[in-house]
């Protein structure tokens, strides 16, 4: 009994700390208590007076009985104590030591009085089971309400055609892609970073619902909304439309890409010769299209809804047959400039002449075996044609008087002339050798000046009728005096119409001809044997004195001028002649 009091001081603090919130359930669960107690006592006083009643014989017995009754309720009082002892201690609440109780309490039908604890528990129980029962309801109605909405919307993320689809209606879509498709523009990339661009109207672009719109919402599947939108949002890069070919082909007819008079055409790469050699020449792609493939890579990507085509990409251009890299390409740029390597220059006074690689270019020739050499017989029509060029011997030329005049000259002996064969192998050795630099040919004659006025600054000048000769040098005219020149009326004219080269230099000669012996300080021949000298034996020179007094047919001159021209020339100075 101790221990049960002890106990139920425990259940008094616990109902200490909880008594603000169970306040108004405790006191009704009292006032039952005490009702039930107050029946038991009743009865108890009815079944006394009962026994009080009875007849004496019997008080004995009711004695008896009552003592016997007594012990048996001492000693069912102890039994009844261990009991409770063990139910609280093998478990406080339990529904099983309830039970057990409820069989030894000796009262049929009576529930026995529930502890402070399980009161609490039980409540906690039916909160508990109302708060789920209200979740369950009200997720059960949102989770239909969102399998009803997303049966007509589309989820979130849904990608159509590049349209977010999020919460659209299948109608809402079709608008939407129907107004994308007005807006569709293809970008036709070209070559050389050219765009063109083809749009809805100029190819006729229509909308064309196939209910694939519709299939894909039916296949959200919305009954089962969290696991299919957790697997993923549905995407549909394209929808079903249709344009016009005709129209199609003709709006891409007229892009500039397809303007033949805008077209560059391809060309293969080729062996260029350049100035130091031979290079492969890379091939140029061109942007002529193929207007077959152009078409169908074009129309390929409308049906496909592309918003871009790149011609290139798609091989819809003409491209060369032979690029840079080819190998043969290659190997004729170096067979070929191993042959190139030398760069001459030939020197003609105020010209010149240049053998580098595109003349050498001219001069090679494949064999058979498709190896590359340089032919002799372009050397030799090269050197032919610098003869033709630049000889000057014997040839005419016009020269201006110190007169004012202009004379034509056809004969002499002076000017340039090359020696050919030598000049041919002198230049085939160059360019063996790949020698770079100053050359001059091979002369047979050579004159004074290598300009193209080879008769240059410094010369004898010679006029017939006016009895006059001049010297320059330089430039310089330094000399300028009355001459006797050859009689023609004796047929020693002196030769004439042409320029002639100092020949020798000689002091003190003696000049013999027929019937004659002339000893002279100065002696310059030009042509055999007239020459120019100097005639001590003359008082008179010039006018008209050669006609009838005339010399041999030398150039008979005072003896200072004579003496100043004999120190400023030099032989080969030509000598020019005229009427």
């Amino acid at each position: 009994m101790d221990e049960t009091q002890e106990r139920m001081g425990q259940n008094g603090r616990r109902m200490r700390l909880v008594e603000s919130e169970m306040r108004e359930d405790w006191d009704a669960k009292a006032g039952s208590k005490d009702r039930r107690r107050q029946e038991r006592t009743a009865g108890r006083d009815g079944r006394a007076r009962r026994a009080g009643e009875a007849e004496p014989a019997r008080k004995a017995r009711g004695n008896m009985r009552a003592e016997a009754a007594a012990a048996g309720a001492e000693e069912e009082g102890t039994r009844i104590a261990a009991a409770e002892r063990t139910r609280r201690g093998s478990e406080r609440g339990n529904s099983e030591s309830v039970a057990a109780d409820r069989r030894t309490s000796g009262t049929k039908g009576e529930k026995p009085e529930m502890t402070l604890e399980q009161k609490l528990r039980a409540r906690k129980v039916r909160r508990i089971r109302r708060v789920l029962l209200t979740f369950g309801i009200a997720a059960l109605a949102a989770y239909s309400a969102t399998a009803v909405y997303f049966g007509f919307h589309f989820y979130e993320g849904t990608q159509i055609y590049g349209i977010d689809c999020s919460q659209k209606t299948v109608e809402e879509v079709k608008r939407e892609v129907a107004e994308r498709l007005g807006d569709y523009r293809l970008e036709i990339q070209e070559r050389g970073g050219k765009s063109e661009y083809l749009g809805a109207d100029a190819i006729g672009l229509t909308f064309v619902d196939n209910s694939s719109i519709d299939r894909m919402l039916r296949g959200q599947h919305s009954y089962v909304w969290p696991v299919t939108m957790l697997l993923g949002r549905g995407t549909m890069d394209s929808v079903a439309f249709s344009f016009d070919e005709k129209a199609a082909a003709s709006a891409l007819g007229m892009l500039d890409c397809l303007n033949p008079a805008l077209e560059v055409a391809p060309k293969d790469a080729y062996v260029k010769t350049t100035d130091t050699g031979f290079v492969v020449e890379p091939e140029v792609m061109g942007t002529t299209l193929d207007p077959a493939r152009t078409q169908e890579a074009v129309f390929a990507a409308i049906d496909a809804g592309e918003t871009s085509v790149s011609l290139d990409e798609q091989g819809c251009y003409v491209d060369p047959e032979l690029y840079e890299d080819d190998e043969e390409l290659q190997r004729v740029a170096a067979e070929k400039s191993a042959l190139a390597k030398a760069y001459i220059t030939y020197d003609f006074g105020d010209r010149k002449e240049v053998v580098n690689a595109p003349l050498i270019a001219d001069w090679i020739v494949t064999r058979a075996d498709g190896s590359f050499v340089i032919d002799d017989v372009c050397v030799t029509d090269y050197v032919e044609a610098l003869a033709a060029k630049y000889d000057t011997f014997g040839l005419t030329r016009e020269f201006y008087t110190s007169l004012g005049t202009t004379e034509t000259l056809t004969g002499g002996d002076y000017g340039w002339c090359i020696d050919q064969d030598a000049t041919i192998v002198a230049l085939l050795n160059a360019l063996a050798e790949g020698y770079q630099g100053t050359m001059e040919p091979e002369y047979v004659y050579t004159g004074m000046c290598r300009d193209t006025n080879d008769i240059g600054y410094t010369y004898v000048e010679v006029c017939i009728s006016q009895q006059r000769m001049w010297c320059y040098e330089n430039g310089v005219c330094i000399v300028d005096t009355p001459v006797v020149t050859g009689n023609p009326n004796k047929d020693n004219a002196t030769p004439s119409g042409g320029v002639w080269a100092i020949d020798a230099k000689k002091r003190n000669a003696i000049l013999v001809g027929e019937g004659y012996q002339s000893p002279v300080d100065y002696w310059m021949p030009f042509n055999g044997d007239v020459g120019i000298h100097d005639m001590q034996t003359r008082a008179y020179f010039g006018s008209t004195i050669y006609l009838t007094n005339g010399s041999h047919g030398c150039v008979n001159t005072p003896y200072d001028a004579a003496q100043t021209i004999y120190n400023a020339v030099s032989v080969g100075t030509p000598v020019v002649v005229y009427e």
